[in-house]
């Protein structure tokens, strides 16, 4: 009971100071794709990446995906990548998500938390943006309508440096 209360806490808090600025190298991890391919983050290296971890059961993540592709399909071009990575522990759930609201961009999954833990994941959805060096640089919490023009310009600055 405590512990779920602390994780409430934590997430009402994520809500209430919004997205934060990081200056971390972002933890490395390799997770399998929905394409069968193992996706490892610094072979990518050169790329500005927006790393959304995501649940089905989320609704402003299914909000949020859409979003994030469109985003994903206008920037793409310029060194830009989104990697959207499921929590769930059953993979078929996120599976029939995904017949439902479809995206391009690569979906790992992370079915032990391994990866969220790393990147201290307390609100559903986190999305993260990382540099072309490796950097953690952006890190929001949660998902309110407004973060989509944060979003995009954050990725503008971040493929223009």
């Amino acid at each position: 009971m405590k512990k779920t209360l602390s994780a409430l806490m934590l997430c009402l808090l994520a809500l209430v100071t919004g997205p934060a600025m990081a200056a971390d190298t972002a933890p490395d991890f390799t997770l399998k794709a929905r394409s069968g391919d193992n996706i490892r983050l610094n072979e990518l290296r050169g790329t500005v990446i927006l790393v959304n971890f995501w649940a089905s059961w989320c609704g402003p993540c299914r909000t949020e995906m859409p979003l994030l592709d469109k985003l994903y399909q206008q920037y793409r071009d310029y060194g830009f990548t989104v990697l959207g990575v499921n929590l769930d522990e059953n993979r078929d759930q996120a599976e029939q998500l995904l017949a439902n609201v479809p995206v391009t961009f690569p979906v790992l999954f992370d079915p032990d938390n391994s990866t969220s833990e790393s990147y201290q994941v307390d609100a559903m959805p986190t999305t993260v943006l990382i540099d072309r060096n490796g950097t953690l640089r952006y890190h929001h919490r949660g998902y309110k309508d407004g973060y989509m023009d944060k979003y995009e310009q954050e990725v503008k600055e971040l493929v223009l440096e």
